[in-house]
C-alpha cells in the first residue's frame, strides 16, 4: 500500500513515499479506500515540525480525506461496503465537550493520517458525505468546513442580519463566508489581494478590505457598519491580528479564535474584551455530531466547496509548497 510519510526528520524534503502493509478489517473496524485528501495549515506545520516537534516519526500526515468503504468487519453497523465517507478530525470526539482523550485522537498527528491509499478506521470515525459532492469536494469538509460551522453555528449562534468578518481567503474563511451567507448574514472579508477580494464578492461577500492597503483594517470594518462594529469575527490570524479584531468587534460580539497565521502580537491591549463584553471562543474543529449537522445544511443548500487546485498523489510536496506560498483561494486537494 502506497503512502506519503514524514520519515526520519521534519521538513518538506523528508515527505516522501513509504510502503505500508495492506490493512485488514477487524470486528468493529472497516477499510476506507481514500480517494482524495485536502490540506490544512496544521498539516504544513506538522510536516515542518512546528506543530508538535515531539511527534514520533514516521508519520502519515493530513487529517482530511474522503473515499469509498472497501470492506467492513462483521460488527460494523454505521456504514457498509460501497458507501462514500469522509474522516472526522478527532476520531473519539463524537459529541459533547472535548477532553484530553478526544483531543489526542486526531488524524495526521498523533495518529497516522489520510495521505495513503487505504485507511483502517473504527466505524465511529467517519461520516457519510452529501450525495451531490465529488470525493475531491468531500475531502475538504472535515477540518476547514467543520471549524467554520462550529464557529458560526454550534458555538456562534449567528443569525440572519448579523455581520461576520472573515480574515483572509483560506479554507476556513471561505467556508465561513458560504455558511454565513446561507444563514442570511452579511460578510466582510479581508485579503492582501484585490483579485481574491473580487472572487470573495462573487461568493456573496458584501465588502472586501485589502489589509496591505489598510493596515488599520479593524477600523475600516467598523466604518463599514456605520461605527457599530461587526457581530462576529472568524479569527484565523491569532494574536498577530487579534488587536484589529478587537477594534472591529461590536459590544457583546464574539471572536472565534481559530488559527495563528498572523504572526506575533504587536502591543496587544485586552481592555476592550472587558469593556465591551466581548466573547472570545476557542474553536478546535468540532465533533462528529456537528459535522453531521453541517452536512445536512450542505446538502439542503447544495453548497459546493471552493477548490483552488487539485494535485496528483505523486506531487504531494508541490501541494504543500503551494500552501506555504499562500497563493491559494479556498482549498488545496491531493487526489490519491
Amino acid at each position: 500500500m502506497k503512502t506519503q510519510a514524514i520519515q526520519q526528520a521534519f521538513g518538506l524534503d523528508h515527505l516522501s513515499p513509504l510502503e505500508r502493509p495492506e490493512p485488514t478489517p477487524g470486528p468493529v473496524t472497516k477499510v476506507i479506500m481514500v480517494g482524495s485528501v485536502s490540506l490544512n495549515y496544521r498539516d504544513l506545520l506538522t510536516v515542518t515540525g512546528l506543530y508538535n516537534p515531539k511527534q514520533p516519526l514516521p508519520l502519515i500526515p493530513c487529517s482530511d480525506g474522503a473515499g469509498v468503504v472497501e470492506a467492513v468487519g462483521p460488527g460494523v453497523t454505521r456504514v457498509k461496503a460501497g458507501d462514500r465517507v469522509a474522516t472526522i478530525f478527532a476520531q473519539k470526539f463524537l459529541s459533547g465537550r472535548p477532553d484530553i482523550a478526544k483531543i489526542r485522537s486526531t488524524l495526521g498527528g498523533p495518529l497516522d493520517g489520510t495521505l495513503t491509499e487505504r485507511m483502517l478506521l473504527h466505524e465511529d470515525g467517519v461520516v457519510p458525505v452529501p450525495a451531490h459532492l465529488s470525493l475531491e469536494e468531500a475531502a475538504t469538509l472535515p477540518c476547514a468546513a467543520v471549524t467554520a460551522w462550529n464557529a458560526l453555528v454550534t458555538e456562534g449562534n449567528v443569525r440572519a442580519g448579523d455581520t461576520v468578518l472573515c480574515l483572509g481567503t483560506g479554507g476556513v474563511s471561505i467556508f465561513a463566508l458560504q455558511f454565513a451567507r446561507a444563514l442570511g448574514a452579511r460578510v466582510i472579508i479581508t485579503s492582501s489581494s484585490n483579485e481574491k477580494l473580487a472572487r470573495a464578492r462573487e461568493l456573496g461577500a458584501s465588502d472586501g478590505i485589502n489589509y496591505r492597503e489598510k493596515p488599520d483594517w479593524g477600523k475600516a470594518a467598523r466604518k463599514l457598519t456605520d461605527g457599530v462594529g461587526v457581530d462576529h469575527v472568524v479569527e484565523v490570524g491569532g494574536t498577530g491580528t487579534l488587536q484589529q479584531s478587537l477594534t472591529a468587534i461590536a459590544p457583546g460580539g464574539q471572536i472565534s479564535f481559530i488559527g495563528r497565521l498572523g504572526g506575533e502580537p504587536q502591543g496587544l491591549n485586552l481592555v476592550p474584551i472587558l469593556m465591551n463584553r466581548v466573547r472570545i471562543q476557542g474553536i478546535f474543529v468540532g465533533h462528529r455530531e456537528s459535522f453531521e449537522q453541517m452536512n445536512r445544511a450542505v446538502a439542503l443548500h447544495r453548497l459546493r466547496p471552493v477548490i483552488d487546485k487539485v494535485f496528483p498523489f505523486a506531487e504531494t510536496r508541490q501541494a504543500f509548497a503551494y500552501m506555504k506560498s499562500g497563493e491559494h483561494f479556498g482549498k488545496i486537494v491531493i487526489k490519491v
